[in-house]
């Protein structure tokens, strides 16, 4: 029943003013029954300010005849409000755009989308298929219900829409060859009909069927050929038009009351032609009806929404049963929620008494995964399409499936046939064997793994990834290393997990390169220089003792020749030897004072020579590099720069687990700037410096490094979670995956995995064991001995030099000597004076020899 805003007043000094309300009722026989609604609502409201007066007309089939009839008997005697009992709950009456007045006291059909909607949750039917003709009231009911299945973060499987000429069977096909078994039906009677028949003919109507629907699509014909079990709904009240009339009464008088209390009413126009005038107190009065609240009709609560709808109706839902032919009340909808009947059995589709599951499974999956070593590798298959046999390390032979995906796993590249195999796809063989289905794989489109992104800079957002193809149902299920997390699991459904992990770094391990003063390294400089300064002030000290005891050598006989007496060059030969522990051959010290100090000194020498060994063989044998990173707290973490610069993959469970941690804004802020677009990428960066650490799983860095001999992980794992299989909210498939994953890990065939494709190594990081020195490490030693030899052959010549310089010198001096000899033998028979001085005074000396 609908609600026009449109009425009149009669003035009359103090008299309550009159009030003409009008109707337009679909039988004779309602007058009655409207009068005596006005003349109820008189006694209960108005009173001294208004008094009601009933002004109706009868239906007219023809509608120039029902609009003429409207202006001539209501609106020229300028009704207030106008009540209409004509059928008003197809959506098309109601249009605000062209009835900008209409109130209505029942529901239009679309509002039952609330009550299927509350079925599916109380049955716990996930599975959908919306079948709705492609008019304005199925699109009407399409639409609200997509509304209430978003909210829920679902959506129906399929959406069929069909016109009069549609045909129906192929329609039906499409619908047969789904996984939902819950049929949702919006039609009119006529349509309704021939679905039922067709489907019928193509055993969609059997066990394992459900068929929801509303008012229209269960009577008349649509009732003849409805499937047995058969939900439906019925307006309660709805057909009651006495009550409806009553409570609309009620509403308006409800309203004038308010609208008298608050406002000065202006007189509404009389007439429909000619005139254009707006009754202004109209919008007013329509306000006040829409916010009216009337809690004890006698068709229920009525409340209006901002459509002019009735809010809070209450249906019946129906069952159909064919034996016997009859519909039977199994519950009801209260107006927020249903409430069904346990003292009524519902018969389902096929005459069964069990509440069907509402989907079958299907046993051809679509599988999404993405490249990521060692859980999924992707090699490119043979000439001929298929995949080239290898083994594992074990030697067993590797299982290799077909996927589809981006050639080279680069993202926009066309898609074309690949060879997939790793922990993931031997774990997918398990569970298609143990669970009995069959499988189609393929990479992601965008290479990545999932995260929600706003749309065209909206506030909306949607997922990306292989979480976006799962919720577009463009895969049925993920198998591959998706980290489970709390954002995650609001979308999709988690199997148990197949692997635990966390997140730890990578680095690139600090290999040390040996330089030619490596055998040094155990000393400081200064201490180095502090030896070799010792060595050369014992030596001199030595020599001193030596020199001034009166025990040593220069004072124990003064006959004796000093070839034996401690030089300084023997000092500091004796020095070095005892330093070097080379022997000493000759030139020990004597006296009792320097070999005091020589004892001392081969204690220190030998405390000196024990303390180098050790720590030589520490550096050259058992070195290994510090790690860079201490983990999540270390300060270059922390406090970041650009000297030193650390990332993850974007779009990834790390990158939103550094966005959501709050302590971690500044690291994120940092690692935002430099991420990449995949792991493989980062570990690349990472082993040509271009990063300094990378933050990933902890399953896959450890397998890389112990693949690459250049790579180490560092610090403790830190946000510890797991690895699963994704699969959406309304998968069928979900608990069998879980118990199959559980069973997996009993019987020990996850750790087989394991070992067959995680933990074996070639090559072991953290190894204590000693060191092979090479070339590289002694390369210094060997110089020094170089060295030796090249300052021995240089001295040498030194020493050559020097001594051809010092026998010419003494050969001149022999010559020398000689010449004088010869010249005092000349000289000897010549005169000389009495001082024994030759005398040249004397002519018979000749001066020339």
């Amino acid at each position: 029943l609908r609600v026009l805003g449109c009425c009149s007043v009669a003035r009359g000094g103090c008299e309550p003013r009159l009030v003409n309300i009008g109707a337009v009722l679909s039988h004779k026989r309602y007058e009655q029954v409207f009068k005596e609604a006005v003349s109820q609502a008189n006694t209960l409201y108005g009173k001294e300010k208004f008094k009601m007066n009933a002004i109706s007309v009868t239906h007219k089939p023809n509608a120039i005849q029902m609009a003429l009839s409207v202006c001539e008997d209501l609106i020229s005697n300028q009704v207030r409000a106008l009540c209409s009992s004509c059928h008003l709950t197809p959506q098309l009456i109601f249009n605000l755009s062209i009835h900008l007045s209409f109130l209505r006291t029942v529901p239009p059909y679309s509002h039952q989308a609330h009550v299927w909607f509350d079925l599916m949750r109380e049955f716990r039917w996930n599975h959908i298929i919306l079948i709705v003709s492609d008019d304005h009231e199925g699109r009407a009911a399409q639409k609200r219900l997509e509304t209430l299945l978003e909210e829920r973060e679902t959506k129906a499987e399929k959406v069929l829409l069909f016109s009069p000429d549609t045909n129906l069977t192929a329609l039906l096909l499409e619908a047969k060859d789904l996984e939902a078994r819950v049929i949702i039906l919006s039609a009119s009677e006529d349509e309704a009909a021939a679905v039922y028949k067709a489907a019928r003919q193509l055993n969609m109507t059997g066990s394992g069927y459900v068929w929801l629907v509303g008012e229209r699509e269960m009577t008349g014909k649509a009732l003849n050929e409805a499937p047995d079990g058969l939900l439906g709904l019925q307006l309660i009240n709805g057909k009651n038009e006495s009550a409806h009339i009553a409570d609309a009464v009620a509403v308006v008088a409800q309203s004038l009351q308010e609208l008298f209390e608050k406002e000065n009413i202006t007189e509404p126009p009389r007439g429909c032609v000619g005139n254009t005038n707006i009754w202004r107190t109209g919008p007013l009065f329509k306000r006040v009806l829409m916010s009216s609240k009337y809690p004890d009709g006698l068709t229920g609560r009525i409340e209006f929404n901002d459509d002019g709808d009735r809010r809070f109706a209450t249906y019946s839902i129906l069952n159909w049963q064919q034996k016997p032919s009859r519909l039977v009340q199994v519950g009801v909808f209260n107006g927020s929620q249903v409430v069904m009947n346990p003292q009524r059995k519902i018969i389902w589709p096929g005459g069964e008494t069990e509440k069907p599951v509402g989907y079958q499974m299907s046993t051809k999956l679509k599988i999404v995964t993405i490249h990521q070593e060692p859980f999924v590798y992707v090699k490119p298959t043979k000439t001929d399409g298929t995949c080239k046999e290898e083994y594992t390390v074990n030697g067993v032979l590797i299982k290799k499936v077909i996927c589809t995906g981006p050639n080279g796993t680069t993202p926009g590249q066309p898609i074309v046939p690949q060879c997939c195999y790793g922990f993931c796809i031997d774990l997918l063989i398990k569970l298609a064997m143990s669970m009995n289905f069959t499988y189609e794989v393929h990479l992601v489109a965008d290479g990545k793994f999932g995260t929600q992104e706003r749309v065209n800079n909206s506030n909306k957002k949607e997922w990306n990834g292989m979480m976006g193809e799962l919720l577009g149902g463009l895969a049925d299920m993920i198998v591959a290393p998706l980290t489970i997390n709390n954002e995650r699991a609001q979308y999709i459904e988690f199997s148990k997990p197949f692997k635990y992990q966390g997140l730890t770094i990578l680095v690139k391990k600090e290999i040390p390169r040996s330089t030619l003063d490596s055998f040094m390294q155990p000393f400081q400089s200064t201490l180095w220089l502090l030896v070799g300064l010792s060595v050369h002030v014992v030596a001199v000290m030595l020599y001193l003792l030596d020199r001034f005891s009166p025990f040593g050598r220069f004072k124990v006989n003064s006959e004796e020749e000093e070839e034996d007496a401690l030089t300084l060059s023997s000092a500091m030969w004796f020095s070095w030897g005892v330093l070097l522990n080379s022997g000493i051959g000759e030139g020990a010290p004597r006296s009792f004072s320097a070999r005091i100090l020589g004892m001392v000194w081969a204690g220190f020498a030998m405390i000196i020579v024990a303390s180098y060994t050790a720590n030589l063989a520490a550096f050259l044998v058992l070195d290994r590099p510090e790690e860079r990173i201490t983990g999540i707290n270390d300060p270059r973490l922390r406090n970041p720069s650009d000297k030193f610069i650390y990332a993850t993959v974007k779009q990834s469970s790390v990158d939103i687990y550094f966005r959501r941690q709050v302590e971690l804004s500044t690291m994120y802020r940092h690692m935002e700037k430099h991420n990449y677009e995949s792991a493989a990428e980062a570990i690349q960066a990472v082993r040509d410096n271009k990063l300094h650490a990378f933050i990933w799983d902890s399953a896959v860095l450890e397998f890389e490094a112990s693949q690459k001999c250049d790579l180490v992980t560092t610090g403790e794992l830190f946000f510890r979670s797991g690895f699963g299989i994704g699969m959406r909210k309304d998968s069928p498939w979900k608990q069998n995956v879980s118990l199959a994953i559980l069973s997996s890990h009993e019987n020990g065939f996850m750790e087989d995995l394991d070992k067959t494709w995680v933990r074996y190594q070639e090559c072991d990081s953290r190894s204590n064991a000693p060191a092979t020195l090479t070339f590289e490490n002694m390369a210094g030693v060997f110089m020094l001995v170089a060295g030796g030899i090249v300052a021995g052959i240089f001295l040498i010549f030194i020493e050559i030099a020097y001594k051809r310089h010092k026998d010419a010198r003494r050969k001149q001096m022999q010559l020398a000597f000689a010449a004088v000899n010869v010249w005092r033998k000349n000289l000897q028979p010549y005169p000389t004076d009495i001082t024994g001085q030759l005398n040249l005074s004397d002519p018979s000396v000749s001066t020339v020899v």
